[in-house]
């Protein structure tokens, strides 16, 4: 039976095989938890939290990818995908992909529409990635 991995990997489609690299992993990990940090800096504006904490968490879903051996051509996928990589559930994609969504909206629409609470439910999120990251090693 192919992994999910596989059955997404190959000619059009948004995943390749590619071996890891110990020094991109650790580059992604360190430039995620760097805005981590910021994003919990309440001195600043929610809108920059909100980037922050999303780009860290998609640095973090991105270094676990490549711990697995998989690049990505599709940036929401490496949410998508991390129950297979990091064993995490619904309960945080789900949210993932809201913000995903909230964040095109922003970048392509000038239309970033976040609160304080959407955003400190994203740095939650992003702290459990970052655990099950750190779990990897």
């Amino acid at each position: 039976m192919n992994s999910a991995f596989e059955n997404l990997a190959g000619p059009g489609k948004p995943l390749r095989a590619e071996p890891p690299d110990a020094k991109e992993f650790a580059g992604l990990k360190r430039s995620a938890m760097a805005r981590l940090k910021d994003a919990q800096n309440s001195t600043l504006s929610v809108e920059s939290r909100f980037d922050l904490a999303y780009n860290a968490t998609h640095a973090l879903c991105l270094a676990a990818l490549r711990w697995h051996g998989y690049r990505s051509s599709n940036r929401y996928i490496v949410f998508q995908l991390l129950p297979h990589t990091l064993g995490l559930g619904p309960e945080v994609w789900r949210l993932l992909s809201k913000c995903h969504d909230i964040r095109n909206l922003g970048e392509y629409e000038g239309d970033l529409n976040v609160d304080e609470r959407i955003t400190a439910d994203l740095v939650a999120a992003c702290l459990k990635v970052a655990e099950k990251l750190a779990a990897l090693e």
